[in-house]
């Protein structure tokens, strides 16, 4: 994910603090990963070096100054130009998985094992991932059935390796 461009999306509804900013990237997206103070602070400083945000105004009180972000014409042209450029699918060509079920064979150990605890760890995950879309809101069920899609492709992945395991054995010996 890219902060720098959700925290700009967040600055088109009006500008924020980076603390405002922070709290409601973490309402949103931060779920699972909320970011740090520090992450918040560097990338709006990226930010404002950029041109991509101004600084709108300055509080000062009884603590440190406190910024006020707003974003710019520059800034609001980077967040369409993101929006509108599709992400680059991940292929997994290299799973750390197929590594290990390949050193299995190699070495001369079960990689059926291998398949077997891998599989119960993906039916424990959906299990987590489904208590959790059915307690959570429309976010987090989103969320969740991407996660869950994934899992399920790598099961049907665990399946039809189990199922080859005798040809990948012969390959991999050669």
């Amino acid at each position: 994910m890219s902060i720098g461009h959700t925290l700009l999306g967040l600055l088109e509804s009006g500008p924020r603090h980076g603390y405002d900013l922070k709290r409601a990237f973490d309402e949103k997206f931060g779920h699972d990963r909320p970011l740090h103070y520090g992450q918040v602070y560097s990338t709006m400083s990226r930010l404002l070096k950029n041109g991509l945000v101004v600084v709108d105004g300055v509080e000062t009180g009884g603590g440190p100054e406190r910024k006020r972000y707003a974003i710019t014409d520059d800034g609001i042209t980077d967040v369409q130009r993101w929006l509108a450029t599709p992400e680059k699918p991940e292929p997994y060509l290299q799973s750390t998985l197929y590594t290990k079920v390949v050193l299995a064979l190699l070495t001369h150990r079960d990689a059926a094992d291998v398949l077997d605890t891998q599989r119960s760890e993906h039916l424990r995950s959906m299990r987590i991932l489904t208590d959790r879309k059915r307690k959570g809101d429309l976010a987090d069920q989103l969320i969740c059935d991407h996660a869950l899609f994934h899992l399920e492709a790598d099961l049907r992945w665990l399946e039809l390796t189990a199922a080859r395991l005798d040809k990948l054995r012969e390959a991999v010996a050669r």
